[in-house]
């Protein structure tokens, strides 16, 4: 359930209410999402993903409801809020780096068919930056348009091409605490944190790892990085404990 903080009618104080913001302001703001793990569909147990715009409007979603290790789980399927596929995610068998390559999706995935391999353009690829599990630390590299899927599955560790990637990890996915910056000139192009309940200026409490927060900065490709944090949760999967409700 994603709650709603709405402003206060300024109008019934006497005071004039804030003008909204014009288009040109909105693109100069990072876009604030709330990242909740759990399938839409709302099924005790999914390992799926809600995301959130800052209305409080679904804006991105995984529904996914295997609990498999990598190497049995397939592929997984970003889409829009509205259920439209948008990138395809597989990981690459036997990677030492956790390799995990990105496609963009197919309509036809949306209705559980599997297009052709010939069919998909290759988007991004994404690998840890160490094979040692201690290191949350990742890079991608994008694809050169009209890459097609590839279904190599070679022990590489690192991108065949020795290029610099377009985006750098750095910090603590699992700590929900880390940035991803720019592999060209280093800067942030979005973060996550955790996310508190309450308002910014008085914080009630702080959330568990399963809801966080995503902000974008202006000018980044969204479901890109969206993309990015769906394969950081794989490589930094953490062993699934199931709820237990109290019968008190």
């Amino acid at each position: 359930m994603s709650n709603r903080i709405h402003p206060s009618d300024a109008g019934r104080g006497g005071r004039a209410r804030r003008a909204a913001p014009s288009a040109s302001e909105s693109d100069r703001r990072p876009a604030v999402y709330t990242v909740w793990k759990r399938s839409s569909m709302g099924f005790q147990g999914t390992d799926g993903f809600c995301v959130y715009d800052d209305a409080g409007r679904l804006a991105f979603r995984v529904d996914n409801y295997s609990r498999r290790r990598k190497l049995c789980a397939g592929e997984l399927l970003l889409m829009d809020g509205q259920g439209t596929p948008l990138l395809s995610l597989r990981p690459q068998l036997l990677s030492l780096h956790d390799r995990w390559n990105c496609y963009t999706a197919m309509e036809e995935e949306g209705l559980d068919k599997k297009p052709s391999p010939s069919s998909q353009q290759q988007v991004f690829t994404m690998s840890r930056c160490s094979a040692l599990k201690s290191s949350d630390e990742a890079e991608v590299h994008m694809s050169a348009a009209g890459t097609a899927a590839s279904s190599s599955s070679g022990l590489s560790c690192k991108h065949p091409q020795a290029v610099a990637p377009a985006y750098r990890i750095e910090g603590s996915f699992s700590r929900r605490n880390c940035k991803i910056r720019r592999g060209s000139d280093g800067k942030e192009a979005a973060r996550i944190a955790r996310k508190s309940a309450g308002v910014a200026s008085r914080p009630v409490a702080t959330l568990g790892d399963d809801v966080f927060s995503l902000v974008v900065r202006p000018g980044v490709d969204v479901a890109t990085i969206m993309a990015i944090v769906v394969v950081m949760d794989r490589i930094c999967h953490k062993p699934y404990t199931p709820m237990v409700c109290s019968s008190q």
